[in-house]
């Protein structure tokens, strides 16, 4: 088994890629939502040229996270034989590997409050036992698990979306324009999208 300080430790790194990942994935998730509301607004719009300017213009927002290449981090693919906590670990190593975006200079204060925050933290996994923080761990990587796998649900979807729309500037507007609607409305039905978009931003 892994010394207390192991286990400590591994809980510190799941706590921080946690908080990164939500934020990617909250990027990814309000895009999409977003891209759906605008569709949905433009059918108001009865000019087929004003359309199509609006359809390409609403998906080009949302493929412009894929050239920012630290909004939205890359996440291997799980391997037939990996161990869910074996794969989570992984995906920990790349994510604190990749570019934090956002991140400017921190005063001494933030930095101060920060360093304030972690010692309790880990006075507070101090005073457990390590089969107690070994179980929050193993907690923390099922959700980690689950919010990866819902993540790279909607990366996906983004890249492929980025795809197929440059691959559409070859034709004029017709047939260029169903072509657009219908990558809006691929989107809009796959169960990866379909599953994330009622969950409301808990502010």
């Amino acid at each position: 088994g892994q010394t207390k300080e192991e286990v400590i430790e591994t809980n510190e790194r799941l706590r921080i890629v946690r908080i990164r990942l939500d934020g990617s994935y909250e990027i990814a998730k309000r895009a999409l939502v977003e891209l759906m509301c605008k569709y949905t607004d433009s059918k108001q719009v009865r000019n087929v040229f004003q359309r199509y300017n609006l359809l390409k213009l609403m998906i080009k927002d949302v493929i412009k996270l894929e050239t920012q290449y630290w909004t939205l981090v890359d996440i291997p693919k799980q391997e037939k034989q990996e161990t869910v906590p074996a794969f989570v670990l992984r995906a920990c190593s790349i994510m604190e590997k990749t570019h934090k975006s956002g991140e400017g200079v921190k005063t001494s204060a933030r930095l101060a409050e920060e360093a304030d925050t972690k010692r309790e933290r880990i006075e507070r996994l101090e005073s457990m036992t390590t089969v107690q923080v070994e179980t929050e761990n193993t907690q923390m990587t099922n959700d980690l698990y689950r919010l990866l796998k819902k993540y790279t649900g909607l990366r996906n979807l983004i890249r492929d979306l980025k795809e197929e729309y440059n691959s559409s500037k070859v034709y004029p507007i017709f047939p260029r324009y169903p072509i657009l609607k219908d990558m809006i409305k691929d989107i809009m039905h796959n169960p990866d999208y379909m599953e994330v978009c009622h969950e409301v931003d808990q502010a």
